[in-house]
């Protein structure tokens, strides 16, 4: 106390404590200070270019985004940036779909639901492609955008000197920003090669390829902390809609979940969306204010009632009432609302599909994550471990190729075939349609130009299982194939 009564060391004091002020003050506001998201007035917008909350922990630094690309375009399969790995766009929008901008600190690119959840549809080379909100995302490459992520920071040409120049040809920062920026960039490189740690278990596993994800191995690791094993739970994107016609029955694949609301709150966690995030947006939730509404809640409110598109080309209207007849005896049962096992889980071992999926998931992964929201007003409650795979309503079929839970295979012609007549090799990610075989063209230079490749005999890729219809006569399936074009 003696020492402090010194005048001219409380003025030092004093300056130290003003300057550690200003410095905790800008350090807050240009590192870590969140802005609110963009508010989209369209329900569509806010699901294709919204934010669900993953920018702050898993967000990219926009600047650092937009220019990589072009600084490393080696490692991208092929011209077009980000469009080359599927990543769609939409006139007058400045993101593309599936990739949020919000500012935390600085502008970060996050993903949302629509990363895996908007399809791609042309039905002439020369078209200009038809976008699909809620459908399955079977164009879009995820692990290659996080795998074009890592390589770019693996390569020592990832340095501010680098980045900040190739930024300079889009914008002009500010002296303070380019300073920032100067621990920005060396600060993603790191983080991006702690993710490459985090996901070295995906190099033991086949790859994704287009339209695929193993969606809850990284959950398992990660999130619920489990230690890492030698489980394959690669599966086929899923649509998303209406399906708040199903709640309380079983969601995903393997019916993992029966709660709509924990589905659609864990995938946004699953992204990439902190705790802290989740807690501020569920205070929202019974907001009826759009623009003070919770933002995964506008998600479940679109897509909950949100009807499958109508088929695009022309139905032979005798030939699909005949299949109709077919589809009620053998279909409907499993496959149509209000039917006696739609919504339910049939057992694998009589539907005879690949079990890898299933076998992912295990009971101690689904306890630890209804335990992962202890202390939380949003606590999981509804996970859980199945014995087998959901039997889904087949609305939209025609936009759901490739089928089966793990996308092998590639069209309802080919699921009409027995296993062994099934396609052994296709390129899956091809957006041209093919209506006689009611699915994407899989195969021929394009295809294989564009997609990549999904061989049955890897683990995971099986195209077993699912003989119903297999025995139909030749004309039976045709009018079945028909009918359920109009679904």
């Amino acid at each position: 106390m003696t020492w402090l009564r010194s005048p001219r060391r409380r003025i030092v004091i004093g300056v130290l404590l003003v300057l550690a002020a200003v410095g905790g003050w800008v350090t807050y506001d240009r590192f870590f200070r969140e802005e609110p998201a963009p508010y989209f007035a369209s329900d569509e917008d806010h699901f294709l270019f919204g934010s669900v909350g993953t920018e702050a922990e898993q967000g990219v630094p926009y600047w650092i985004w937009l220019v990589l690309p072009r600084i490393f375009p080696e490692y991208l399969p092929g011209p077009g940036g980000y469009a080359s790995i599927g990543i769609l766009s939409r006139d007058g929008h400045e993101m593309p779909i599936g990739l949020s901008k919000v500012t935390v600190g600085f502008p970060r690119v996050g993903i949302n639901c629509a990363m895996c959840h908007t399809a791609s549809v042309r039905a002439r080379p020369d078209d200009i492609p038809t976008i699909y909100p809620a459908a399955a995302s079977h164009q879009t490459g995820e692990q290659e955008y996080l795998r074009f992520l890592i390589a770019c920071a693996s390569d020592p040409r990832f340095t501010a000197d680098t980045i900040l120049g190739e930024i300079a040809k889009n914008t002009r920062l500010s002296f303070v920003d380019r300073l920032q920026y100067r621990l920005i960039i060396p600060g993603t490189r790191r983080g991006i090669l702690r993710l490459k740690d985090a996901d070295s278990w995906m190099l033991t596993r086949p790859d994704w390829g287009r339209g695929r994800i193993d969606p809850f191995n990284p959950v398992k690791f990660t999130t619920s902390r489990q230690p890492i094993d030698g489980t394959t739970g690669t599966s086929d994107m899923l649509p998303l809609w209406n399906p708040q016609r199903r709640e309380g029955t079983a969601y995903h694949w393997d019916g993992l979940s029966t709660a709509l609301r924990e589905v659609v709150q864990s995938s946004a966690i699953g992204d990439g969306a902190t705790t802290k995030w989740v807690d501020r947006d569920y205070a929202k939730w019974n907001s009826t204010d759009p623009k003070a509404m919770s933002s995964l809640r506008r998600v479940q409110n679109y897509i909950g009632g949100l009807k499958a598109p109508k088929y695009p080309f022309p139905i032979d209207a005798t030939l699909a009432a005949a299949g109709a007849l077919t589809y009620k005896s053998r279909c409907a049962g499993c496959h149509e609302i209000g039917g006696a096992r739609t919504g339910s889980v049939i057992p694998v071992d009589e539907v005879g599909t690949d079990r890898r999926r299933l076998d992912m998931w295990t009971a101690s992964a689904a306890t630890a994550y209804n335990a992962y929201g202890d202390g939380h007003d949003w606590k999981f409650s509804h996970f859980r471990k199945t014995a087998g795979y959901t039997a889904v309503p087949l609305d939209g079929i025609w936009l759901t190729a490739p089928y089966l839970h793990n996308g092998s295979v590639p069209t309802l012609t080919d699921l009409l075939e027995p296993p062994a007549a099934r396609p052994k090799k296709f390129w899956r990610g091809f957006d041209l349609y093919d209506p006689a075989r009611v699915g994407f063209v899989v195969n021929g230079p394009d295809a294989e130009r564009v997609g990549t490749p999904l061989d049955v005999a890897l683990p995971g890729n099986s195209n077993a299982g699912h003989a119903y219809g297999t025995e139909l006569t030749p004309e039976q399936k045709r009018g079945l194939l028909e009918y359920l074009k109009t679904l």
